[in-house]
């Protein structure tokens, strides 16, 4: 049948060429959100690699799986993207007070969530035998915000080696590298993504997990500073891209949410949403004239062991992406 599809495709059914990469478009698309740390731009790179894949369709020899082609394609075409400018800056709201010091500026500010709704149906079994992240670990906010701050061939290498299984071989074919180069960045990115991604023990799952995000949102919701940090590891990040402050540790937390406390109207609904596999949710306010509700973000929080070790505030634009409505009439519609 993919044979019957390609001749097909090459004689100019794209009816045809449509039936051979759907396939795999779920977990293209997921490659390059890896990649480029934004939907929007994994969604742009998509679709140029589909285009680039049709036009080129008579390249194609044969030699690999179409699979294995079409992230050929996909992997330059994001490597074209990072090289080609640096990021755009972002537009950002502004707090509505001024921001407490800081731990850090951010690096990641084009940084981005995956709805869980795009991962439903991707095979676990697509990663090759020496991958080396299991695939939940792999599409994680913590995972992602790292391979970022990778120069791109590191990138490029990591994932196709680490979370695809490629072997070196077939990674320095596809990125046109030789085995000796691909070795290289592969060790120098793994020493980053070690120092980065090290120390996170799996979320409980289940009763215990629902317990803590229960928890969380009670605190939250009630603007319970104290409570809300004492979910929250020591080292744990509160972050808000576009927007460049970072904070790291409880006292640090602490401020922040106390700032921001006494300048903010109490959330009045959080509706649960799936993003990297992490718990997440849409945050509504009450319009105190019309009693309705308006969405003011997406927030996605990281569970290590039985406590928070991240959340992360995404603005509005993200909503669609998570069928979230701007406004509700109720809490929870």
């Amino acid at each position: 049948m993919p044979d019957e599809l390609l001749g097909r495709a090459r004689a100019g059914d794209r009816e045809a060429f449509a039936a051979l990469v759907e396939p795999h478009r779920g977990e293209l698309q997921l490659h390059c959100y890896r990649m480029l740390g934004s939907l929007q731009d994994a969604e742009d790179a998509l679709q140029e690699t589909l285009l680039s894949a049709w036009i080129g369709l008579d390249g194609f020899e044969g030699r690999s799986s179409v699979r294995t082609w079409l992230y050929r394609i996909a992997t330059n075409r994001c490597l074209n993207a990072l090289r080609s400018s640096s990021r755009r800056p972002v537009p950002a709201v502004p707090l509505p007070v001024p921001a407490p010091e800081p731990s850090r500026s951010g690096e990641v500010l084009w940084l981005q969530p995956y709805p869980d709704v795009l991962l439903e149906g991707l095979p676990d079994q697509l990663p090759g035998p020496e991958s080396r992240y299991e695939s939940r670990e792999a599409i994680s906010l913590a995972f992602v915000t790292a391979v970022q701050l990778l120069p791109p061939n590191q990138r490029a290498v990591l994932l196709l080696r680490d979370v695809l299984g490629y072997r070196a071989s077939e990674t320095a074919e596809l990125l046109g590298l030789t085995e000796t180069a691909v070795n290289s960045a592969l060790a120098r990115a793994r020493v980053t993504m070690d120092a980065k991604t090290a120390d996170r023990s799996p979320a409980p799952g289940g009763a215990a997990e629902r317990a803590l995000t229960d928890r969380f949102v009670e605190a939250f919701t009630a603007q319970d500073v104290d409570a809300l940090v004492a979910l929250m590891t020591s080292d744990a990040w509160v972050r808000m891209p576009p927007l460049p402050f970072e904070y790291q540790g409880i006292e640090a937390a602490h401020r922040f949410f106390t700032a921001l406390a006494g300048h903010r109207r109490q959330i009045a609904a959080m509706v649960p949403v799936g993003a990297n596999r992490q718990p997440a949710w849409g945050e509504y306010l009450r319009d105190p004239v019309t009693g309705g509700l308006h969405l003011i973000g997406v927030l996605v929080i990281g569970i290590a062991g039985d406590r928070i070790d991240e959340i992360t505030h995404f603005e509005t634009s993200v909503a669609p992406y998570f069928g979230l409505p701007r406004t509700l009439d109720q809490p929870g519609e």
